[in-house]
């Protein structure tokens, strides 16, 4: 995504953000301090560094490849209540500012007639979705981003066609991304009740975050950053989040990168907006997707799971992240449930 080509849910939008805020004042947040804007040229070194320093970033899997076989079984065993909860948003059927094109949802059957005639009839629906959008919770592929003409590990866009991506599509989490989960609470960590659009999250405030919470984020987990976006947009309504979100600055890719994450969650769209990068519209799932091959997850939602951990007194679990079967799909619509 080094231009911005006008993918719904993915436009750079306006320079502008939406100002409105809590009328007690607990919408507000300090700027992420410690990462500056990038100009074109650092964006490109970092590339460069991450893609040389991680040990996943040419693997055929990508960053999936940190998930063995030990690391599921030790994540079992982070189940203690056995509580589960849902990190997804249900699925939204109308247009807002923030979803221009809703998902559609109707009902094909039972017909008038058959709804009250004897016998056995079928209730049926039919459902359409813009999967990349900016309102519903998915998950991103490998082959997602194209970057200087290629996808992931070099693969070409030829692998592309009309009929499907035929590489790194979302059949390669068919078996499902199973790991531990850590949720990384950055408004809890700066005082406030989100991060307003245009904040940032640096590797700085993840590292601090973990203090915060006691934990230690490691090769293989399942990382949840949150930001705050849907308490945000619960309180105060819809707004263009394709012009002004939160979400990381580039440079905390080299956190995700040193500490080997599988994947990479947040109840935003994981880049800021507007960009803090010269000449790239979306960094972070650059940098993620086609650098490291770190798989994404976007707007998610993390209001059911945050008051548990808070409960609980802890912010890691067992995590399952279940694509739907799309075989040739760039991504797929998702429900991860995380299980105490």
């Amino acid at each position: 995504m080094a231009q911005n080509t006008g993918t719904p849910g993915k436009g750079t939008g306006s320079s502008g953000t939406d100002s409105s805020r809590n009328s007690s004042g607990t919408g507000t947040s300090r700027t992420g301090t410690g990462a500056g804007p990038l100009t074109l040229a650092e964006f490109r070194a970092l590339y460069r560094h991450l893609r040389s320093t991680c040990a996943t970033a040419t693997a055929d899997r990508g960053a999936l490849e940190t998930i063995t076989e030990d690391v599921v079984r030790a994540a079992a065993g982070q189940v203690r209540s056995g509580r589960t909860v849902t990190l997804a948003a249900p699925v939204e059927t109308r247009q807002t500012a923030d979803n221009p094109e809703p998902a559609g949802h109707r009902l094909v059957a039972p017909a008038k007639d058959e709804a009250t005639a004897r016998g056995l009839h079928f209730a049926r629906d039919r459902f359409t979705m813009n999967v990349h959008g900016d309102a519903d919770s998915h998950i991103d592929a490998l082959c997602h981003v194209i970057y200087d003409g290629t996808m992931h590990n070099g693969v070409p866009v030829g692998s592309l066609s009309a009929d499907g991506a035929h590489a790194l599509n979302i059949d390669m989490a068919r078996d499902g991304i199973v790991g531990r989960g850590v949720l990384l609470d950055i408004p809890g960590l700066r005082g406030t009740r989100w991060l307003e659009p245009g904040d940032h999250v640096t590797a700085d405030d993840l590292a601090a975050a973990e203090r915060r919470q006691g934990l230690r984020v490691g090769k293989g987990d399942l990382l949840f950053v949150r930001v705050g976006h849907r308490r945000r947009r619960d309180e105060l309504g819809p707004w263009d989040a394709a012009g002004a979100r939160a979400g990381l600055h580039p440079t905390a890719l080299e956190f995700l990168a040193g500490r080997e994450v599988a994947v990479l969650g947040s109840d935003g769209n994981n880049d800021t907006a507007p960009s803090t990068t010269e000449g790239v519209a979306f960094p972070v799932h650059v940098l993620a997707l086609h650098a490291l091959g770190i798989h994404l997850l976007d707007y998610l939602q993390f209001e059911d799971l945050l008051p548990l951990c808070e409960q609980e007194g802890r912010w890691s679990f067992l995590c399952v992240i279940a694509p739907l079967r799309l075989p040739a799909a760039t991504g797929s619509p998702v429900n991860p449930v995380a299980v105490l």
